[in-house]
C-alpha cells in the first residue's frame, strides 16, 4: 500500500493539513509513520475521508462519526443512528419548506397589508407558537 505524507493527502482530498492533524487528534484518522517531520499516512485514509465527509454533509458529529468505524479502522455503521439522522433531516426539510412557502407567498400577497392577510396571520401565529419548528401543527400557505 502507498504511503502518502500530510500535504498529499490535504491536497488529494481538499482540505487543510490542519483538519488531517484535528482529525487525527480525535481518533478519526491515525497516520502510519513521519517523513522528517511530515506525517505519513496510508493511501486508504482518503477512503476514511471520504467517509468522514459523508457524515459531515449528512449532518453527523465528529463523535458520531467516530463511533461508526470499529477499533479495527473499518466501517461500523449504525443504522438505527442513520434513521434518526434522516428524521432529523425530514423535520428541518418541512420547517425550511414552510418557511420558503411563507416568503414566497408575503412577497406575492396582494392584501394592502400584511397583517390584513389571513394566510400570513396564520403564518405569523404558527411561528409565534413554534409550530413551524415541528412541536405543532404546521399551517400550509393558501
Amino acid at each position: 500500500m502507498k504511503e502518502l505524507d500530510i500535504g498529499e493527502v490535504a491536497q488529494r482530498a481538499g482540505m487543510p493539513a490542519s483538519t488531517l492533524r484535528y482529525y487525527e487528534e480525535k481518533g478519526l484518522i491515525a497516520s502510519v509513520g513521519r517523513r522528517g517531520l511530515r506525517r505519513l499516512f496510508d493511501e486508504q485514509v482518503l477512503e476514511r475521508l471520504a467517509l468522514i465527509g459523508l457524515g459531515r454533509a449528512a449532518g453527523l458529529s465528529l463523535d458520531e462519526i467516530a463511533l461508526m468505524f470499529a477499533p479495527d479502522g473499518q466501517p461500523r455503521i449504525d443504522r438505527q443512528m442513520l434513521a434518526a439522522k434522516a428524521n432529523e433531516l425530514d423535520r428541518t426539510i418541512r420547517k425550511l419548506s414552510a418557511m420558503r412557502d411563507g416568503l414566497r407567498h408575503a412577497a406575492a400577497c396582494p392584501a394592502p397589508s400584511h397583517m390584513e392577510c389571513p394566510t400570513f396571520r396564520r403564518l405569523l401565529h404558527a411561528a409565534a407558537s413554534n409550530a413551524i419548528g415541528g412541536r405543532g401543527k404546521r399551517t400550509a400557505p393558501t
